[in-house]
């Protein structure tokens, strides 16, 4: 518009030094000339505005949220590169899961058996899109670890186990992730191998949400986790990460010897929905796995 007005301002005033002072015709051509190349100098062709607009508004939005997944160019090798929040992924140098080697875990006597305190508790579950997650609806489940408290928060599922034994993957992995009044995390992790039908587990799988849900779905009955677990608890201790970005590191991981089952059909129910959700073994570095 403003251009539009210098135009019409210019021929204003050549046209009224025509009419009054008809000597100065060759000067209004000039003025002409000037105007008109004033007029190409300040029109930005529709193109490059539209282009400007598209860039500005690319620009505009600082905080894009990354997405990340399971495979491809947004698979686990590429997870630090997609977001710098997700640099731990790359940079880290305690990250999970790890494969636990026989001939490199160490038994110590002074390692204090973990608290387990759980109790039937009711749960609703999601599918988060990377696994079914499921939230404790009551803080009436904790374990102790070094003489500190952590409260259960949610617990979810891998296939195959994160975790390898000598190299060996489960062909699932539960992890129940805690955390204590410092915002500090513990992860229980246990395999699961094709065997019986986990009748503790039949509450959830038969609301297991085969597409991502925006709503919680509430499981008819409590689950009882206390007899989820297996019956002997000797565990491998060692200091990682979480297996998801951001990796967020200084997690105390807790990792059962020995499996629970699941039945088969189980196992492909939810295999049918995540075929594979499970980040690659990552170097333990200087790290001691302990066993109590």
């Amino acid at each position: 518009m403003q251009v539009i007005e210098k135009i019409r301002r210019c021929e204003f005033t050549k046209l009224k030094k025509y009419l009054i002072y008809p000597f100065l015709v060759v000067s209004l051509i000039f003025v002409l000339g000037a105007c008109s190349d004033q007029t190409k100098e300040t029109t930005i062709p529709e193109k490059e505005v539209t282009e400007t607009k598209e860039n500005n508004a690319a620009k505009s939005d600082d905080t894009p949220t990354a997405q990340w997944s399971y495979e491809g160019d947004t698979g686990p090798e590429h997870w630090g590169e997609l977001e710098p929040s997700f640099s731990a992924c790359i940079q880290g140098n305690e990250q999970s899961p790890i494969n636990i080697e026989s001939s490199q875990v160490k038994t110590s006597k002074k390692l204090e058996n973990i608290e387990i305190q759980y109790k039937p508790t009711p749960f609703s579950i999601i599918n988060n899109g990377y696994t079914v997650l499921a939230n404790a609806e009551t803080p009436s489940n904790s374990i102790v670890v070094e003489g500190n408290e952590y409260k259960l928060v949610q617990f979810h599922f891998h296939t195959p186990s994160e975790h390898q034994f000598n190299g060996q993957h489960f062909d699932m992995e539960l992890h129940l992730v805690h955390q204590d009044a410092n915002g500090k995390l513990a992860v229980l992790g246990v395999m699961i191998e094709e065997g019986k039908e986990n009748e503790k587990l039949a509450s959830v799988w038969d609301v297991l949400p085969k597409d991502e849900t925006e709503k919680d779905i509430f499981i008819k009955e409590p689950v009882d986790l206390q007899a989820l677990l297996p019956s002997d608890q000797r565990s491998f201790h060692y200091n990682g990460s979480l297996t998801t970005p951001p990796c967020t590191e200084e997690v105390k991981w807790i990792v059962f010897e020995k499996p629970i089952e699941m039945s088969k059909e189980q196992i492909q129910a939810f295999q049918q929905i995540f075929p594979d959700n499970h980040r690659p073994v990552l170097n333990l570095n200087k790290r001691e796995i302990i066993k109590n």
